[in-house]
């Protein structure tokens, strides 16, 4: 399969592009940060995605979506990246909703979604770093469960609608087992949502789930069975944060080439130097491996093959190319690149957070490895 897009996938990323630039730049960012808003991202800008049919992106057309695949997703979720735009995008229209296809959660929630009314958050990790460990708690009560215990680091969930919450259920030591995915309303009894800001302004929620009940409708898939779902929910998440990266990356290596043409030193171009040139050079190569990385991983999904080992390759890859992006565009701009009135010092930030989600380099490479058998 080319490693490039198709005609239509182009016109989709041209449409995104022209959209999201002009509604949603790096100053639609700075201006929320500057405001301290305390939602993170504009419902507003949330429903103009829906109307351009982009929040169903992978969603069937007979449930209302446009029925397209994981490419597709990340072209738009590329320019998410490049413009630096705060949208639940991520959490809902591409894991939320990989997670609730062929769910009957999946009725319930896709309406809302397609419509830009409905936000998702991804209750997934317990700790300070991604693991795959879960220690939530689901105990049996009545018809339903009793959910008790932790999540961190879940994006929007102060303010989401729908929480996807995954918990061990069967009482079992093995880590592998007895795992359950559970769509929790975001008015549900006993559940306090503590947001917090991070390093690029996002804002992210500490959940407490003091005994929150939900009845057996709740439940994504089958009890115990969560795993299925739940790495669904995650390969989507990881190739997803991987094309979100893309963009963030593609976006400090334009402005830092923009301004190598145009800073001046000793009456002319810096980036008539030779060291800048090779290192410009060599950060657009470690793009593009990182870009083929991503859509192999994208196709892959699309087809319906195995993608685990593909999809770490990309996020890994993803994150490494982009830190050296956004460290090279602070280096090369100099002093200027240090001062918050200059855009470049948004993108390290948000490549710094991005990079952490789902799991960062170290943590694919050794996925990696144990998959080989190291």
């Amino acid at each position: 399969m080319p490693l490039y897009l198709n005609d239509e996938q182009t016109m989709l990323r041209d449409t995104a592009k022209a959209f999201i630039a002009e509604h949603a730049p790096v100053s639609h960012l700075r201006a929320l940060r500057d405001a301290n808003d305390p939602t993170g991202f504009s419902r507003d800008l949330w429903k103009q995605f829906a109307e351009m049919g982009l929040n169903g992106v992978l969603i069937p057309e007979d449930q209302g979506g446009l029925g397209l695949g994981h490419v597709e997703a990340g072209v738009v979720l590329e320019e998410i990246g490049r413009n630096l735009s705060p949208s639940p995008f991520l959490t809902t229209a591409v894991a939320a909703v990989a997670a609730l296809q062929g769910s009957a959660q999946a009725d319930r929630w896709f309406p809302g979604i397609v419509a830009g009314e409905t936000v998702a958050a991804l209750a997934i990790d317990e700790g300070a770093k991604h693991r795959d460990t879960i220690g939530l708690r689901a105990e049996r009560s009545g018809n339903g469960f009793r959910l008790t215990g932790a999540k961190r680091f879940v994006a929007h969930g102060h303010v989401a609608d729908l929480l996807i919450v995954a918990a061990r259920t069967a009482g079992a030591a093995d880590d592998a087992e007895g795992v359950t995915l559970f769509a929790v309303p975001k008015d549900a009894a006993n559940l306090t949502a503590s947001p917090e800001r991070l390093a690029d302004s996002s804002l992210a929620a500490r959940l407490a789930f003091d005994g929150v009940e939900v009845d057996a409708d709740a439940v994504i898939g089958e009890v115990d069975a969560g795993r299925d779902p739940l790495a669904r929910l995650l390969r989507a998440g990881r190739t997803g944060a991987s094309a979100e990266l893309l963009g963030v990356g593609g976006g400090a290596m334009d402005m830092t080439v923009g301004y190598l043409k145009e800073r001046k030193q000793f009456g002319v171009a810096i980036g008539s130097f030779q060291a800048l040139q090779h290192r410009a050079a060599h950060l657009y190569a470690e793009m593009e491996v990182a870009r083929a990385a991503v859509l192999k991983a994208q196709q892959l999904l699309d087809t319906g093959a195995e993608a685990d080992d593909a999809v770490s390759v990309a996020k890994a890859m993803t994150g490494m190319a982009t830190t050296l992006s956004v460290q090279e565009g602070i280096q090369m701009h100099g002093g200027i690149g240090m001062t918050d009135e200059y855009d470049i010092g948004f993108y390290m930030k948000r490549a710094r957070v991005l990079a952490e989600m789902f799991g960062d380099a170290g943590f694919h490479a050794d996925r990696l490895a144990k998959a080989a058998g190291y």
